[in-house]
């Protein structure tokens, strides 16, 4: 059987539980259709780069399961006809990767930086606002090369 990803992006006034119960009738889809689901991810309520329906936030869920096309086709009507899901993805995948996903590594990578200090490894910004690494300009230089 083919694999696939789905991912759904739920109403950020929904309950944890909530998005937890759109997962699991998504689940019951797939498995109801003779499919087998691999992995189910919630990455967490997270902004939208843009507003959807008035939305400014989502829930974001992503589940990876093998399935007869049929199923992938009425999970998808599903997710559409349900009020609560803002948008939806289905991608035909070559295999499933092992272990998390990109999105919670990337969680788990920020959680390790924390204890960087207040700057960081990098280089940053000295007191006055400027950057360390160029010499500091007076105003009044500036001024002279505008007029």
């Amino acid at each position: 059987m083919p694999l696939y990803e789905h991912v759904f992006l739920a109403r950020q006034d929904l309950a944890q539980a909530q998005v937890d119960a759109l997962a699991a009738t998504a689940v019951q889809i797939i498995e109801s259709g003779n499919g087998k689901v691999v992995k189910t991810e919630s990455w967490g309520l997270r902004s939208l780069a843009y507003k959807i329906a008035k939305n400014r936030k989502a829930h974001y869920v992503m589940i990876e399961f093998d399935a007869p096309g049929d199923v992938v086709a009425e999970l998808e009507r599903q997710t559409q006809i349900n009020e609560d899901v803002l948008r939806y993805m289905t991608t035909r995948v070559d295999s499933h990767e092992a272990g998390p996903s990109v999105m919670m590594r990337k969680s788990e990578r920020s959680e390790r930086r924390g204890d960087r200090g207040e700057r960081g490894e990098r280089g940053g910004r000295d007191d006055r606002g400027g950057r360390e690494d160029r010499p500091r300009r007076d105003r009044d230089d500036s001024n002279a090369n505008a007029a």
